[in-house]
């Protein structure tokens, strides 16, 4: 699917979809608790569909509706070999490969589309043959393979590569019978690591965080079931609180500025660009002023870099943004997707590896984008900044199309039908 993108303003009010990041964590919760969990504030996204379809596999009973209900299969007997298929989702895949390992000594992870393209060997395999699990996959990608038992024990694991992969571990250790400690270098996306040690308690499972740097999990506790409310998305609200910023105004509801996600620092990233914001109770509202540029370290929020460009493609002077090398192992590698597209809307981008920034010359200023075809390289974010970033570069009788534009159903299916309902056309 295509999508062509006209000059206009924004004014509206727009929900925030449910985070796929909590709902994910969640319905892991739930399959590993006694009895059924009641999940209220859910939308659909392609990732948390196939989360959903995994716990599934692993014996979990959903009924299916605005507010699923789920009736978890605690680990008990190991079954035989199990594959499991995580579509496109890069956090169903390193979360549920160690929760897993309970139900079966023999497992296959799987996906599809990009997923295939994401390098898993650096995150996964010390950990697990550190607790004797056999490790392979395809030189590095997907499928990979598990044989083995999970063993509570002390083992040492790597975090620059971010929290998915630690989730699935700290998630999985509280079942086993005896302790663990896990002791994490260079901690990455440490927000995240909070969500899940946040889901988690609320299920009746502790996890002693000291500083991120060594984790205490006790053995033979339990996840109690009962009910969770999926707060909203701050990732997916990132690219319609940009579009108010660089378009007219904008409020955005079902937003939680206590919650744990890391792409809540939008808002503060927001005013420091000189947009007026006005943080509510459950929404943040966003109008257009004189935008100038920002400097940010995205290195616990790498999935803000799409709105963080489309923001600076519009401020006034050169934005730097941190934390380059989290982009390389996303749905696309990010950096060069991101130079490659927003520079045919005129935004001259530049990638430092050795200083692990990227820095976005702002084009306010330069003559408006008449045409352009940005390829999304299927990859949801690109393809919602770069419908934002444009909206306040475009000439007054130009418009662009954004291909592949059906990749947003990955995280946020409803992306253009909001984008339209607050579009008001020039």
């Amino acid at each position: 699917m295509n999508v062509t993108i006209q000059p206009s303003a924004i004014n509206g009010k727009i929900p925030a979809p449910c985070s796929k990041s909590v709902a994910q964590r969640v319905f892991a919760a739930s399959l590993l608790s006694r009895g059924e969990t009641l999940v209220t504030g859910y939308t659909e996204s392609n990732d948390s569909t196939a989360a959903l379809e995994i716990i599934q596999n692993l014996g979990a009973r959903i009924k299916s509706g605005n507010n699923p209900v789920i009736k978890g299969n605690p680990p008990a007997a190991k079954t035989a070999a199990l594959r499991l298929d995580c579509g496109e989702s890069g956090l169903s895949s390193r979360l549920f490969a160690p929760l897993s390992l309970l139900y079966s000594e023999n497992v296959t992870i799987n996906g599809r589309g990009s997923l295939l393209k994401r390098p898993f060997s650096g995150l996964m395999r010390s950990p697990f043959e550190q607790m004797g699990i056999k490790y392979s996959d395809n030189n590095g990608f997907l499928p990979v393979n598990l044989q083995g038992q999970l063993s509570a024990k002390e083992i040492t694991a790597d975090g620059s590569g971010g929290s998915q992969f630690l989730s699935g571990i700290l998630m999985a250790l509280p079942l086993l019978p005896g302790d663990s400690v896990v002791r994490l270098r260079n901690p990455k996306s440490k927000p995240y690591i909070d969500l899940t040690v946040n889901v988690a308690s609320k299920f009746g499972v502790a996890i002693e965080n000291e500083n991120y740097g060594v984790f205490r999990i006790r053995g033979r506790q339990h996840y109690a079931c009962g009910s969770f409310n999926i707060e909203g998305d701050w990732s997916g609200a990132s690219c319609l609180l940009v579009a108010g910023a660089v378009a007219g105004e904008i409020e955005v509801t079902n937003l939680d500025y206590q919650s744990h996600q890391a792409d809540k620092r939008i808002v503060e990233i927001l005013a420091a660009a000189g947009a007026d914001v006005e943080i509510k109770a459950s929404s943040v509202k966003v109008s257009k002023n004189g935008l100038k540029s920002f400097d940010f370290d995205a290195s616990d929020s790498p999935d803000l870099f799409p709105a963080l460009v489309a923001l600076a493609a519009n401020c006034e002077g050169v934005s730097r943004i941190g934390g380059l090398g989290r982009l390389s192992t996303k749905e696309s590698n990010r950096a060069e997707t991101l130079n490659s597209e927003f520079g045919k809307l005129g935004i001259r981008i530049e990638l430092n590896e050795y200083e692990d920034c990227m820095t976005v010359e702002g084009c306010t200023t330069k003559s408006r984008i008449k045409k352009a075809v940005i390829n999304s390289h299927n990859d949801h974010r690109i393809a919602m900044s770069a419908a934002v970033g444009a909206l306040g570069l475009l000439d007054s009788e130009a418009e662009i199309v954004i291909e592949q534009a059906d990749c947003v159903n990955k995280s946020y299916p409803g992306f253009w039908k909001d984008i339209d309902t607050i579009r008001c056309y020039k």
